[in-house]
Order: C-alpha cells, then structure tokens, then sequence
C-alpha cells in the first residue's frame, strides 16, 4: 500500500514522518504533504483560494478530486490511499466527518480515503503516551500529566505546554504564534521518537493506528 498523508501543519509532518514507519512497518510507502493550516470546506465544493496559500481544507475537494483521477490510472496491483489527518478542535465531530465524506463524494472517481481527527489536537497523541513524554522531557510535571484525560477538550497544547514549558503556556502564549509553533515543532520530534504506538492511550490515535494497519493489510 501507497499512502498518501495530508496534515495542516508542519508540526504534523514530523510527528508523522516518525510514527508512521512504527505502524506500517516495511513493505510500504508514503508521503506525508503538510499545509499552513486548517481553513475550511469552500461553500459549494469549489476550491477559490490560492494554491499557494496551502490551507489544507479549502485545499481539499481540489486535492481529493486529483488523487482519485491520479488513482484510477494507477495498474491494479498498485493500491493507493489518501489519509487526511487534522485536529478536531472545537468542531463537532459527527458533523465535521459528514462534512469531510461531502467532499468525497463529490468526486468523480474517488480516491481511496480515510479521515483521521486528532481528538482536540494533534498533542493529545503525545499526551496518549506519558512515558514518552517524560523520556523526551524528563523534567515534566507529573501533577499535570496525571491530571489529564485522554482525548478530552481542554485546551490540549496548553496542557502540554504546561507541564514541559518552562512557565507553562502563558509564558509561551505571550510570545507569540511563531514561539507556539516553533515548540509545537519540537514536541513533535522530540516526543514521537520515544512512542510506543501499540500501548497509546488516546483514542484518535488508536483509531488512526488501526486504520493504516487495516488499508495496509
């Protein structure tokens, strides 16, 4: 199997460039394709806003509507999946996902795709695997970890930030988006080189991990 990877941004790619090899293991391909953020579904399916903009969900009936022309041309022994990662945020789920499989049905053929939401954000992944993060951040402070549960809407990053920022996320709030990132960035490398995706206590990630391990088989 060929995936083919879309997250919103590049913390994403390098949480996913490490863990995906974890999963699939060898004998399989992928790419992982990161954007400059989130956006939204165009009203109508119809991508108006500049490609070089890269926002992944304004991006998407354009994208999807590609790979599943570039698919279909694709000799049958080649199989080929599209899987869109991104974080739920203060969406609600059922809805977002009817709104994700809109999209999908509007193409003419349509890709092989799985839709994977990070339940808030992509940081409860990290927050699945305690022992990962204390490895990467030795430092970290237990009373916040223990008090976290798993896939809960709590301001996930900021959870995060506060147990392995020094000053917590209002000290990294008052620098700034670019601060944010940066350190998003480095959680990314820095955390998901310690995970054990078999033991993972969040639920998005468990689904995301049993989705590829399913399209792999």
């Amino acid at each position: 199997m060929h995936f083919e990877i879309l997250v919103e941004d590049q913390s994403g790619k390098k949480t996913l460039e490490i863990l995906v090899p974890k999963i699939i293991g060898k004998g399989h391909t992928f790419n992982v394709h990161s954007y400059k953020g989130i956006g939204k579904i165009p009203k109508n399916l119809n991508t108006t806003t500049d490609i070089s903009k890269r926002i992944l969900l304004d991006q998407l009936p354009r994208l999807l509507r590609g790979y599943g022309k570039t698919f279909a041309n694709y000799p049958a022994s080649y199989s080929a999946t599209v899987v869109l990662v991104c974080d739920l945020d203060s969406k609600d789920l059922n809805i977002f996902l009817k709104e994700l499989q809109m999209v999908l049905d509007s193409c003419s053929p349509q890709p092989k795709t799985k839709f994977c939401i990070a339940i808030e954000e992509g940081e409860a992944w990290f927050l699945g695997d305690i022992p990962a993060v204390k490895t990467a951040f030795p430092d970290a402070k237990d009373s916040v970890l223990s008090s976290y549960i798993n896939d809960s809407i709590c301001g996930t990053w900021e959870v995060l930030a506060d147990a392995v920022y020094r000053g917590g996320s209002t000290a990294l709030i008052e620098k700034g988006w670019q601060a944010i990132g940066a350190e998003k960035s480095k959680w990314a490398e820095r955390i998901s080189t310690h995970m054990n995706v078999m033991t993972n206590g969040s639920p998005s990630f468990i689904f995301f991990k049993q989705s590829l391990l399913e399209l792999a088989e």
